[in-house]
């Protein structure tokens, strides 16, 4: 039996390629995963401490920032050689045409002792006093900044102003590269830019033979209550545990999607095992009758679907080899900092390939050989190969229905009872039940899709629609492999299309002007809303600011805006609003006995109700407090209560008589000053919010895409088995004047109905899955629902019919290979 199964393996192993690609698929992703994620991983520990290379301790904020004369008395610690403050945050630099520098900047402030200097200089020195800085070398380079030239930067402390450039840094792949510039500034400057009050942290190098236990323990006891002391060690480790932390998602990102990947693979390698072993019906049953047992014949087909697996796999970990490094060098291009450290293939990565694509293999095979035990020896004597197939048992289309019912009605349900779980539980519910009933389900839906192709096609398409249905196990498995990738490709874009609806009305409902002012990483800049509100070409400038006092929002509202998003007054008038009132919404109304010319209290303070408001609109952001409570003073009163509370947007509405040109120009004088503030229009504004839903949406399709190229490699496999199937059938076609250019129509017709029945339940389910998300999001709070994506959506049906279409190039190519005499002798 094994010099038998090792005949069969080299006899048929063209016949088994294409299932084997299915799982040299699926091992690469998770291979390719592993070494990209392995080459991070060791690359992190490379850079752990690497603007830490001569801190000894550290003396950690916990709570509040440390302040600048906490510095002073842990330098004055015995056994202290040197002690700075440090801080990391954003800012902006003015670029040489005038215009901030794009990407996302990280400052930092850089000590001046020696001795606790780690940073790498390519050009210049480092700065010393205040009034100096120094910025990576990519950044000097691309705008033509020159050492001794003055480069302006600025932050949310306030406008940008001039620095002297004394030198260059190298921060190429570490933590401080983040895809923008890098500005360093000694301590006192970036408190200054940043507006923070004190450093996140003091360095601290430690004094020759002084121990590193007892000099923490003097440091606690000057740092007190609020700080924690670490050693070298501990600040080590917990630059490693940080970045392996982040890894570690990442890469559970992406082995969920490599998951399905494989899931898809199972799918079409038991389809190919199922077809393969009754092909081998005939033989299997000689087999029996010359004496062999059942369990020599299963134990074969394991070996067989073994040795499949594991050359599949040893070949996937090539593949995902080449993937890792393909990934790196792409976002390398893209100037996404990775911070790879080169391929790393551990043996740990190898051996948790090769096992999981041979055990995914071997599990998917056990079912088919099972019923291949099943064959009685009397079989060799019959003509078997082409008996009519078995359709699926009574029990398992009822099950199937009964499951197929139950994620239905989760998914109805899901809004109403208010459970995220429930959308979940409906989708896989679904799902399975489509796995189950499909059988049944998918030939019907075959019929139906094929009856355009029977009436265009006459006998052709006839014919393919009959041999698609002829198996309908076959053609249920074939297409409920695809419903998965594209079931899930489809979730994503329906969602994404309808996220970024429901943010554009949110914005629609809550932003009432054209131009937006909004920062750059952080908060506005200290003093940009007073200089623009003092531009004579601006009539109304508001920055939206909120904060929590006594379990009730305050939000900072303008007198001239209130009136374009509030949906509803339920009692007083909205013209009553101005200083010395507030605007109270209905709940918090309802729930304190509020009502309009009442006095209310906020923060100590006592207000008057000029209006108790509606306010229905979907919120940009999370409330802070109970839904409802939230009141609306205008902006002096605002200010008056929370003087230090800053925005990240600001409203700007032209004066009387003015152009929006003209408003512009305006505006723009203003922010030529601020680096960190960014102008936009309602759409651009739109735009930047729902830009990260297409970023995350052409993620997840890439990601999605393996999942449905596998899927589709099954079309393509169950096809060119079923051609080796029907050898003598389609050899008596031809004899009877079936023309060459009719045979490849009929595959094709064949392989585009197996294709599309599979899109047009993928695309049912995840619209459904989409749509039970998007009435949650409704009931839970927002604007939302289903958007459907039509032109997307008929793209993937395209697609899922274009690829079936080359598909079936090779099977049909196959099936006109051979002679039609030749053919018609085949046994």
């Amino acid at each position: 039996m094994l010099g038998l199964t090792l005949r069969s393996l080299r006899a048929e192993a063209v016949r088994m390629a294409l299932s084997a690609l299915a799982v040299v698929l699926g091992v690469a992703f998770i291979a390719g995963t592993l070494i990209f994620v392995d080459g991070m991983r060791a690359a992190a520990y490379e850079r752990a401490g690497t603007f830490d290379r001569h801190t000894d301790l550290g003396v950690y904020a916990q709570r509040d920032p440390i302040a600048p004369a906490l510095v002073d008395r842990v330098q004055a610690v015995d056994g202290v050689a040197a002690a700075e403050g440090e801080l990391t945050g954003t800012a902006g630099v003015v670029g040489s045409d005038g215009r901030p520098v794009i990407g996302y900047a990280v400052l930092a402030a850089i000590p001046t002792d020696p001795a606790l200097r780690s940073y790498d200089v390519v050009a210049g020195r480092l700065p010393d006093r205040t009034g100096e800085v120094v910025l990576d070398a990519a950044t000097v380079e691309e705008e033509g900044f020159t050492l001794g030239a003055p480069v302006r930067v600025g932050g949310t402390g306030g406008a940008a102003r001039p620095y002297t450039l004394v030198g260059t840094v190298d921060v190429a792949g570490t933590t401080r590269d983040v895809g923008g510039p890098f500005i360093g500034l000694v301590g006192p400057d970036a408190l200054a830019v940043t507006g923070e009050k004190g450093y996140g942290r003091i360095m601290v190098a430690a004094r020759p033979g002084v121990d590193d236990e007892t000099l923490a323990a003097r440091l606690a006891a000057v740092a007190g209550d609020g700080t924690q002391v670490k050693t070298r060690q501990e600040i080590l480790d917990d630059a490693v545990d940080e970045a392996v932390r982040d890894l570690r998602q990442f890469m559970m990102v992406l082995l969920t999607f490599a998951a399905v990947a494989v899931v898809v693979a199972a799918f079409v390698i038991a389809n190919t095992f199922a077809i393969v072993l009754a092909q081998r019906t005939r033989r299997t049953a000689l087999l029996r009758l010359v004496g062999a047992t059942r369990q020599q014949v299963f134990a074969a087909t394991l070996l067989e679907s073994a040795v499949v697996g594991f050359v599949a796999s040893a070949a996937g970990v090539l593949l995902g080899a080449g993937l890792a490094a393909g990934m790196g060098a792409l976002l390398s291009r893209w100037d996404v900092p990775v911070g790879g450290g080169g391929l790393t293939v551990t043996p740990g990565t190898v051996l948790v390939s090769l096992v999981l694509g041979t055990v995914l293999t071997v599990g998917a095979a056990l079912l088919p050989a099972w019923r291949g035990t099943r064959v009685p020896p009397v079989a060799a004597l019959t003509d078997a190969a082409v008996q009519p197939a078995r359709g699926a048992g009574a029990l398992r289309l009822a099950a199937g229905a009964l499951v197929l019912a139950a994620g239905v009605a989760a998914l109805l349900g899901a809004a109403a009872v208010g459970q995220v779980v429930l959308v979940a539980a409906g989708g896989v519910l679904a799902f399975l039940g489509i796995v189950l009933f499909g059988p049944m389900l998918v030939p019907a839906m075959v019929r139906v899709l094929g009856w355009p192709a029977r009436r265009l096609a006459g006998a052709t398409g006839g014919l393919a629609v009959a041999n698609a249905v002829r198996n309908p196990r076959r053609v249920a498995a074939t297409s409920t492999a695809l419903v998965i990738g594209i079931g899930l490709v489809s979730a994503f874009v329906v969602g994404a299309q309808s996220t970024k609806d429901g943010i554009e009305r949110s914005v629609d409902a809550e932003i009432g002007v054209d131009f937006l002012v909004t920062g750059i990483g952080g908060d506005l800049p200290a003093r940009l809303v007073t200089e623009l509100a003092a531009r004579p070409e601006l009539g109304v400038v508001h920055e939206q600011r909120a904060a929590v006092a006594d379990d009730i929002e305050v939000r900072a509202a303008h007198p001239a805006l209130v009136g374009r998003t509030l949906t509803g007054v339920s009692a007083g008038d909205l013209d009553a609003f101005g200083p010395g009132t507030v605007l109270v919404h209905r709940e918090l109304a309802a729930a304190r006995g509020w009502t309009v010319g009442a006095p209310v209290t906020v923060k100590g303070r006592q207000f008057r109700v000029a209006a108790v408001v509606d306010d229905d609109s979907a919120p940009l952001a999370a409330s802070r407090t109970p839904e409802g409570h939230v009141v609306d003073v205008v902006d002096g009163d605002f200010t008056a209560l929370f003087p230090d509370e800053r925005g990240y947007l600001a409203e700007v509405e032209p004066a009387d008589g003015v152009g929006a040109e003209q408003a512009r120009s305006a505006i723009e004088a203003v922010l030529a000053r601020y680096p960190t503030a960014n102008l936009m229009d309602q759409a651009a504004y739109k735009n930047m919010l729902t830009g990260t839903v297409d970023m995350v949406l052409a993620f997840v399709t890439a990601l999605l895409g393996l999942a449905v190229v596998i899927a589709l490699v099954g079309v393509a496999n169950t096809l060119s088995l079923s051609v080796v199937e029907r050898t003598r059938e389609n050899a008596v076609l031809r004899a009877v004047g079936m023309t060459r250019g009719r045979m490849r129509a009929m595959l094709a017709v064949e392989a585009v109905l197996t294709a599309l029945v599979g899109a047009v339940l993928g695309l049912g389910l995840g619209t459904g899955v989409s749509a039970a998300a998007m009435a949650l999001l409704a009931r839970i709070g927002g604007d939302f629902h289903v958007v459907l994506p039509a032109g997307r959506l008929a793209l993937i049906l395209g697609i899922a019919a274009a690829a079936a279409l080359l598909a079936s190039v090779l099977p049909a190519r196959r099936a006109l290979a051979r002679p039609v005499v030749e053919a018609l002798h085949d046994e």
